[in-house]
């Protein structure tokens, strides 16, 4: 069984109610069908008739309590509940649903202002941040061609503390949605001292971080991707890493080198590329490509669920 099917198997387990507020997108109208005809979750598409108007009045009064030490004003937080990603970011910390998928009809920018004041940091990361599952078809690297990549959508220059957080939530995630043991390298253009440099300096205090913040977790780093994910080269470069040529949760030590390595993995690799999936929050969400399909859709719910 391939990683999407396995994917969706697992969400039919959970049964979790999924808000979809891009309801006049009509790749995310032929997701529902997909999803409620598969038995993936139970998604609760926002069209109007399905806001209530006294709870969505609720909601802009709590979400202006949460803002205004911020400046905003109630008028602004009316405006910003016409679109209803903000009423499905504030269900979902309610607990009346179980999270939310968005970003058919809205940038990362959008999905991430919402999910992030209306759901909130989990305060023992204190980041948000993103990462793709990437299933690469006939690879024999990773967990089987199945990779998580981070972050890829949302952290443009992460610091020493909040590149060990995402290492840590992408292993989280990769080991509840995905049921693998997560080996995590910090990528760089240096294995282990063949180079020197800042971003260098950065990835070796990052590990050091992380294993003192999740000791149980197998990570490394710095390493070259060929170090990271190819028994053969990590054999002569750095035999000694304990997930050399074994990872299967790869970190970047920038926004630019995640998000240009996984569209080129996707594109060159002919990979399925699951999320942006939101980290680092108090709830489970995740963003979409503005380019996704009704399974990408689909898909992005049944992580979603999974997450719980």
């Amino acid at each position: 069984m391939d990683t999407i099917k396995k994917i969706r198997e697992k969400a039919r387990s959970n049964k979790r109610t999924i808000a979809l507020p891009e309801y006049n997108d009509k790749r995310v109208s032929e997701s529902v069908k997909i999803i409620e005809t598969e038995g993936i979750a139970k998604p609760l598409l926002l069209t109007p008739d399905k806001i209530d108007p006294d709870l969505k009045k609720k909601y802009i009064q709590e979400f202006y309590e949460l803002r205004k030490a911020k400046g905003i004003d109630i008028a602004s937080v009316e405006k910003l509940f016409e679109d209803p990603l903000y009423y499905a970011a504030m269900l979902t910390r309610d607990g009346r649903v179980d999270g939310f998928v968005a970003g058919a009809a809205h940038t990362t920018a959008d999905v991430c202002r919402a999910a992030i004041t209306g759901i909130g940091i989990d305060e023992r990361l204190m980041i948000a941040s993103s990462c793709f599952i990437m299933a690469v078809p006939d690879c024999v690297f990773g967990d089987e061609g199945t990779f998580i990549f981070a972050d890829c959508g949302l952290v443009p220059e992460p610091n020493a503390r909040q590149l060990a957080c995402i290492g840590i939530a992408a292993a989280e995630l990769g080991a509840k949605v995905l049921g693998f043991i997560p080996r995590i390298a910090f990528l760089s253009y240096s294995t282990k001292g063949s180079a020197k440099g800042k971003s260098i300096d950065k990835i070796r205090e990052a590990l050091k971080i992380l294993k003192e913040m999740e000791p149980g977790l197998s990570a490394d780093g710095e390493l070259q991707v060929d170090a990271a994910i190819v028994p053969e080269v990590a054999k002569i470069k750095y035999p000694d890493s304990p997930v050399g040529g074994k990872a299967n949760v790869l970190i970047f030590p920038n926004l630019d080198a995640g998000n240009i390595c996984y569209k080129m993995t996707e594109r060159l690799a002919r990979a399925r590329a699951l999320g942006p999936l939101l980290m680092g929050l108090k709830k489970p969400c995740s963003d979409l490509s503005r380019g996704c399909s009704a399974d990408d859709v689909a898909d992005c719910v049944a992580v979603t669920a999974i997450r719980v």
